[in-house]
């Protein structure tokens, strides 16, 4: 039986078809453009709106967590037991110093073995203790060791302050240049209070800034 032979011409049109097809399954099928910086940071879900006070009596309101699934540590001196409390049972935690000093930099002296000389450095040092107030007004003391976030209001960025058990500064520092946090204060009703203290102290250091006086 003789072979039917198709021109090549005659395929042409279904070749054609089939690039358009391909490019147009291919650009349906991209994936959406993605900025690369991301998107701001959004606050958590399972934030707590409040407001975080320093030693320096810097006040930051903003919505308030801990690292997810991670619940605050304290060490309940009167139980003898550590107890793990969920960031949405408390109400207050509050700082106080239970020690403090300078600690000087000791060295061995060269050629004994245990003699030590003074370096001339020195550093400060603290140790703290927390309360914490739960919602229902019940209190618990101990050392607290922690890593607590805040996102400020109309804001992205997210700041991480850190509770301590002990605090080092720097060679060379003073006592007063350790800042730690002083006291948290978590719900909506600190949250406002935390905006109006936040407004108070700004407008407190712009009437000390030169050339603008106080109003008597």
């Amino acid at each position: 039986m003789p072979r039917t032979l198709i021109s090549p011409v005659s395929w042409m049109p279904w070749i054609f078809l089939l690039i358009l097809g391909g490019r147009g399954l291919a650009e349906t099928d991209d994936p959406p453009a993605i900025h690369p910086f991301g998107p701001g940071i959004q606050a958590r879900d399972d934030a707590i709106p409040g407001f975080i006070e320093m030693s320096d009596k810097t006040i930051v309101p903003g919505s308030i967590y801990l690292t997810r699934d991670i619940r605050l540590r304290i060490y309940d001196a009167s139980a003898k037991r550590h107890r793990d409390i969920p960031l949405q049972a408390i109400r207050r935690i509050e700082c106080r110093v239970q020690r403090e000093w300078v600690e000087k930099e000791w060295r061995h002296k060269e050629n004994a073995n245990d003699e030590k000389v003074y370096s001339g450095r020195s550093y400060p040092a603290r140790e703290y203790i927390h309360s914490i107030t739960f919602q229902d007004q019940r209190k618990v003391v101990g050392p607290v060791s922690a890593i607590v976030y805040i996102q400020e209001e109309s804001s992205d960025d997210r700041k991480q302050f850190l509770l301590h058990k002990r605090h080092k500064g720097d060679y060379g520092s003073t006592l007063e240049s350790l800042v730690y946090v002083r006291r948290i204060e978590l719900g909506s009703e600190a949250f406002e209070e935390g905006k109006r203290l936040a407004a108070a102290s700004r407008d407190a250091s712009s009437s000390k800034k030169p050339g603008i006086q106080e109003s008597k």
